[in-house]
């Protein structure tokens, strides 16, 4: 033991030494301007990436020449020292035998590396791992997985844990993952609460969001950093912002007055024949609604149905006159459509439904034809920016006249999915006349 530790000792001696010239030598890096600081420890400038300016930031903190960041301390122990210079070296060459995390909840997770085994317990994450090349590191699915067997052909026939909002916590003990990954405790997870505690003594449970729009990005990196394919998730990241930039771009000069009107349909209210239900603040379709350059007409309404979705009356509807009405077929308003089949007739009864409602035929929305069904298959985790696509295109026709929804589609299943499948021969996405 004594051995070890002047081992230890010396090659701490030798990285401070080595610390010294560099700091002498280098000028100070301050961190860059990013909307998205990257959560895990040893990002210590507080950027989008851990890479060799981290490595010079940690330093010049353990030297007094910087002040010390939330994420500088790359070993999670409070103390910045050599250990950390190391730690960021091995993070930065995919060498870390564990990695710190800031999850979705804001919470710490040191993670044993690699990772081997993961459960997963929502299709959105399934989708991300598989996107940045690493499905068959999952063991484990939920339900909601389990279904889609045409979306994922490999990862369908995994063994199940029940359904994602419950899952079956023995099963998962005994397929003994390294980690769990699930969604932070919210609207359509509520038994997730506590899940570290029924779990943590033998399984690590990782909370990413793909469910927010605005973490769906940071989310792809920090999973890459967890499963050791940085370049992959980068890959990911260069194809979102080539289509998302596009966009922004051109709703960056619209005023206020010159976004539509919406109504995010999401199906009638069970029992009561005047009332839907719709989309408001707090609600991935309203996210969606926002960011393709619509007004939801909902989006301060109390909740209904769960957070973020309220009850509102056909009354109601006809007084705000809609410019633009989207059907989402999703959740609680399941209507057949996505992936799994190539029958469009449900998503067609879901149009007709919408359009034949009392006192519609009367309203311009109707008759000028700008009621669109749109299937949540495409709205939701790293493929959203396809359901994005479509709503900007029909919410603003002629600034996005070049942009092609179907041919990003096809760009996203080719590239992220690895399935033989051509959305313009199978699948219903979206349903207009």
């Amino acid at each position: 033991m004594k051995t070890k530790n002047k081992t230890i000792a010396f090659v701490g001696i030798a990285i401070v030494l080595c610390a010294m010239f560099l700091v002498a030598t280098l000028p100070a890096i301050a961190a860059e301007e990013d909307d998205y600081v990257l959560g895990i420890y040893g990002n210590a400038n507080e950027d989008d990436t851990i890479d060799m300016r981290d490595l010079t930031y940690v330093k010049l903190i353990f030297f007094g020449k910087k002040p010390e960041t939330e994420l500088a301390d790359a070993k999670y122990d409070d103390r910045i020292n050599p250990l950390d210079f190391i730690q960021i070296k091995l993070i930065i060459v995919g060498k870390e035998k564990e990695l710190t995390i800031v999850d979705a909840e804001g919470a710490a997770k040191t993670v044993s590396m690699p990772i081997e085994k993961i459960i997963v317990l929502n299709p959105d994450c399934a989708q991300a791992i598989r996107a940045i090349g690493a499905k068959d590191r999952i063991v484990g699915i939920e339900w909601a997985t389990a279904i889609k067997t045409v979306f994922f052909p490999e990862i369908s026939p995994l063994q199940s844990v029940g359904m994602g909002f419950m899952p079956d916590l023995e099963k998962i003990l005994a397929m003994n993952p390294d980690i769990l990954i699930a969604y932070a405790p919210g609207i359509y997870n509520p038994s997730h609460e506590g899940l570290e505690d029924k779990l943590e003594q033998t399984v690590t449970v990782v909370r990413l969001d793909f469910y927010k729009l605005e973490t769906i990005r940071g989310e792809m990196l920090k999973l890459g950093y967890l499963l050791d394919k940085v370049d992959n998730a980068q890959k990911y990241l260069e194809w979102h912002d080539k289509y998302i930039d596009k966009i922004e771009d051109e709703l960056s000069g619209l005023s206020d007055n010159e976004k539509p009107e919406a109504l995010l349909d999401y199906g009638g209210k069970t029992g009561a024949s005047d009332q839907r239900i719709t989309c408001a603040k707090g609600s991935g379709n309203h996210q969606i609604c926002e960011k393709a350059g619509g007004k939801n007409i909902a989006v301060n309404l109390p909740s209904g149905l769960a957070p973020g979705y309220p009850y509102v009356s056909l009354e109601w509807i006809l007084e705000q006159n809609p410019k633009v009405i989207i059907g989402y077929a999703s959740g609680y308003n399941t209507r057949e459509g996505g992936y799994e089949t190539d029958d469009d007739s449900k998503m067609k009864e879901y149009y007709d439904e919408i359009r034949g409602l009392p006192g519609f035929e009367n309203i311009e929305v109707v008759r000028s034809n700008r009621v669109y069904i749109l299937h949540h298959s495409v709205s939701c985790g790293p493929g959203y920016l396809v359901g994005l696509s479509y709503l900007a295109k029909w919410f603003h026709p002629e600034p996005f006249s070049d942009l092609d929804p179907q041919e990003m589609h096809q760009e996203y299943i080719d590239e992220f999915c690895g399935i033989d499948f051509d959305v313009t021969e199978h699948g219903v996405f979206v349903y207009l006349p």
